[in-house]
């Protein structure tokens, strides 16, 4: 599937420890509702540790995203990308070096990589990255590893910089940061949480869309 930065506008990113019913129906009830782009982040605990287990999930949610036309992109794992034939990997900045990971997947599958600092925005540009998340904008519990906040004026920073690949922002978004992020110079916002913890996923998934486009107005 061909990249195109309208597919970062509402991200939803989750894994099995996200949720406490089948990652699937949530998956499906957030695709009606709007989501553009799909990350399985099966990582932390709580997580599926087996292998075969994992990969029968990935294709489980890739079968969902495709029925939707959303990408389907694999957190760090390059093995389970291509095994479960995703449409892309995400790498951050401690997991495998993104030209690494750009030279193991080819240039046909989508590469987004973790930039915290502009220094690490401009590395993953020459490393091959199709777009970059930016984070955490705001505090999160989403993440065990999240690091302190950055919030949008980090985007505005990078742009000023001459980072002109597209940016994903993350940590900590609910709907009504949207116009202030996408302000800043994002192409759009990364949930997990917002969607996950939500009473319907579809509903929160459409928030999010309504205020994209809003904001792109």
């Amino acid at each position: 599937m061909k990249f195109t930065p309208p597919q970062l506008s509402v991200y939803f990113i989750a894994g099995t420890q996200d949720v406490s019913r089948p990652l699937r129906e949530v998956l499906v009830e957030a695709a009606i509702g709007g989501i553009t782009m799909f990350q399985l982040r099966e990582k932390g605990s709580g997580s599926i540790q087996e292998e075969d287990k994992r990969l029968a999930l990935a294709l489980e949610l890739k079968q969902v995203c495709h029925e939707y036309g959303i990408p389907f992109i694999v957190n760090d794992d390059v093995e389970l990308a291509l095994a479960s034939g995703a449409d892309g990997l995400h790498v951050g900045q401690e997991d495998l070096q993104a030209a690494d990971a750009r030279s193991k997947i080819g240039s046909s599958l989508i590469l987004g990589v973790s930039a915290y600092t502009s220094e690490e925005a401009e590395q993953a540009v020459r490393d091959g990255a199709d777009y970059i998340g930016v984070g955490p904008m705001y505090a999160t519990r989403s993440k065990e590893d999240a690091k302190a906040v950055v919030g949008p004026e980090r985007i505005e920073e990078m742009r000023r910089n001459g980072i002109t690949i597209p940016i994903t922002a993350i940590g900590g978004i609910a709907a009504e940061h949207v116009k202030t992020i996408i302000s800043s110079g994002a192409e759009g916002v990364s949930v997990i949480s917002a969607i996950t913890a939500a009473e319907s996923p579809e509903k929160a998934a459409a928030a999010f869309l309504a205020e994209i486009q809003k904001a792109a107005m």
